[in-house]
């Protein structure tokens, strides 16, 4: 009775792996600095497994700011890369992450951030609505512009400064993420 019972608990636990595995495989993931984003999960969760993001995260980590992306958002979120952080004048970076300096850190990174879910239909579909731009309000309380090149999307910041996104509709459990190839600021 006790090895009938063993071997049925067995059995079920292997089914459950199975079906556990057997879902994460029909997540529809993108790949993103090395990792597979799942929407399953939240924009910190996946963040933090993509090698071309280990600079915002340790920002995101600095700022203070893990807690609020890891909400129930919605947010768009767009990430730029670690090379879009090496753009920066040098030392930039480094400045940026000291204590100190916490309070601009949040203010830059929230303004790489909407409310709400806007994936690149929608984002489209208001650039189209805007006769070729569309102004997004970011969490920080600026102002980006959205605009296209052909099939490419970009976004201009208040200071005229471009960023393109190089992958876009990373779904997330909270929102969304468009990876982009520079970093974005607010008017200072």
């Amino acid at each position: 009775m006790k090895t009938k019972n063993l071997i049925s608990g067995a059995f079920f636990a292997i089914c459950l792996f199975v079906g556990t595995a057997s879902f994460a495989q029909k997540e529809k993931t993108v790949m993103v600095g090395g990792a597979a984003m799942y929407p399953s999960k939240n924009i910190v969760q996946n963040a933090v497994n993509s090698k071309d993001h280990t600079t915002l995260v340790a920002a995101v980590k600095a700022a203070g700011l893990v807690e609020t992306l890891e909400s129930k958002g919605p947010f768009t979120v767009f990430a730029p890369t670690n090379a879009a952080f090496d753009k920066l004048p040098k030392g930039t970076v480094e400045t940026l992450l000291k204590p100190e300096n916490k309070k601009m850190l949040q203010t830059i990174l929230t303004y790489h951030v909407v409310s709400g879910k806007m994936n690149s239909t929608d984002i489209a579909a208001a650039i189209k609505k805007g006769n070729g731009k569309a102004m997004l309000k970011t969490v920080s309380g600026g102002t980006l512009t959205a605009w296209m090149k052909g099939k490419d999307l970009y976004l201009t910041d208040e200071n005229g400064k471009s960023a393109k996104v190089t992958i876009a509709d990373v779904n997330q459990s909270n929102g969304v993420i468009h990876v982009v190839d520079a970093v974005v600021t607010p008017k200072s």
